[in-house]
């Protein structure tokens, strides 16, 4: 029988590209299904990405995940959307079928995977930090959950009150646009903090939320984004004002698994991915030291 040499190729396209994990858990998960499959994780600058697009169509990837800052960008050089990447307005994976590439987002449905891991979102009230492509997926998907108030704290005012107009007309969820002018005082009702920013990502690890610290109470569940670091300035806030805390690795993990899904087929395993990621962090902070 002839041997074949011609694997199937993923990626990810970003900028910056250098800090994230994501290409040691989904290598991690083709090895250990036995997939002859390959995730490659390349830097690509906004004003080259549709030239990347074309490349990975030209070279007949199965599909690529799109980051910071290309969710929203990428749109325009794909030939459709799936349902919930068309509602948020957002994509973060893109897959070939046939010939088209579709983009999907799988962002909402992780962090959603990864909160319900933990108490039931139903009738909750949030608080979203952030207007960009990782707060539209998670504000879309938690009212698609049933959380029943989804506050908006957004630097700019024009995009965070588009993205509270947008929930609340596509979803049953109630939202507000909060200015975020100054340091935020969380309301007190508050059951989700969430950030979907990229304050705290590596290597910029002591940077702080612009949010007041004393507004955290132990009632409330601080979620941070970032899976780099794991252990964020703002989830250290929060474990020290006894709030329930999740770092980003479980809706890395869970967003990773579903892309593979749609790229393979399979069922990946979520522990082997998650020890993976944790694996390669780690490693990172002890070489560091």
């Amino acid at each position: 029988m002839a041997r074949n040499f011609l694997s199937q190729l993923t990626g990810s396209f970003a900028m910056p590209a250098a800090e994230n994990p994501t290409v040691a858990m989904v290598e991690a998960a083709y090895r250990h299904h036995g997939l002859d499959w390959r995730y490659i994780n390349c830097k690509v600058s906004p004003d080259r990405l549709g030239d990347a697009v074309i490349g990975a169509r030209a070279m007949g990837w199965a599909g690529f995940n799109c980051s910071l800052p290309h969710k929203v960008a990428v749109i325009e050089h794909l030939d459709g959307l799936g349902e919930s990447a068309s509602i948020i307005g957002a994509v973060n994976t893109v897959v070939r079928r046939d010939d088209q590439l579709i983009g999907e987002n799988t962002d909402g449905k992780g962090f959603v995977e990864a909160i319900g891991e933990m108490t039931d979102p139903g009738g909750k009230t949030a608080l979203v930090f952030g207007a960009g492509g990782a707060a539209r997926a998670i504000c879309v998907e938690l009212a698609l959950v049933g959380v029943a108030h989804i506050a908006i704290a957004n630097r700019d005012e024009a995009r965070g009150g588009e993205l509270a107009r947008l929930v609340a007309n596509e979803t049953p969820a109630q939202t507000s646009y909060l200015a975020w002018r100054s340091t935020l005082a969380v309301p007190a009702d508050t059951d989700f903090v969430i950030n979907a920013t990229s304050v705290g990502l590596f290597p910029d690890v002591d940077a702080r939320l612009d949010v007041e610290v004393d507004s955290l109470q132990p009632h409330m569940l601080v979620v941070d984004c970032i899976p780099n670091p794991p252990m964020t300035r703002l989830l250290r806030d929060a474990r020290e004002r006894s709030c329930a805390i999740l770092d980003g690795l479980g809706m890395l993990v869970n967003q990773g698994a579903i892309a593979i899904r749609h790229w393979t087929g399979i069922e990946a395993d979520r522990a082997i991915m998650r020890r993976a990621v944790e694996d390669v962090l780690l490693d990172g902070r002890k070489s560091s030291c």
